[in-house]
């Protein structure tokens, strides 16, 4: 039984930071890919930050240099670390995991950016 759950969001100001946890129930060993994805309003989900169980990680073009994906397997956790904050960053952000044929995602924080 795998259940991931988002902690770490709030409000922030702009050039401001905040670091995401995600605490996975399950093995994180026996994850491939678990990345961050993002959701604005009246957008569509994107993929923000990947990292596979090599430790590769893939960011999204809008978050590169400014976020830092990474996982720590002896806690079963994997977290986004957020400089830089811009009012664009707003939104909540979901915690994802894939593990053989299954998805699971968390149920997300929200991350707001205001002056």
């Amino acid at each position: 039984q795998v259940q991931l759950v988002e902690s770490g969001g709030g409000l922030v100001h702009p050039g401001g930071s905040l670091r995401l946890s995600c605490a996975a129930s399950g093995n994180m060993f026996d994850f491939n890919t678990m990345a961050w994805y993002r959701q604005a309003p009246g957008k569509q989900r994107e993929s923000v930050a990947t990292i596979n169980s090599g430790g590769a990680t893939n960011y999204a073009d809008s978050v590169k240099g400014r976020f830092t994906i990474s996982r720590d397997n002896a806690k079963n956790a994997v977290y986004l670390q957020m400089n830089s904050l811009e009012f664009e960053d707003t939104a909540v952000y979901y915690c994802y995991a894939h593990a053989g044929l299954l998805n699971y995602w968390g149920q997300g924080t929200q991350v707001t950016v205001s002056s």
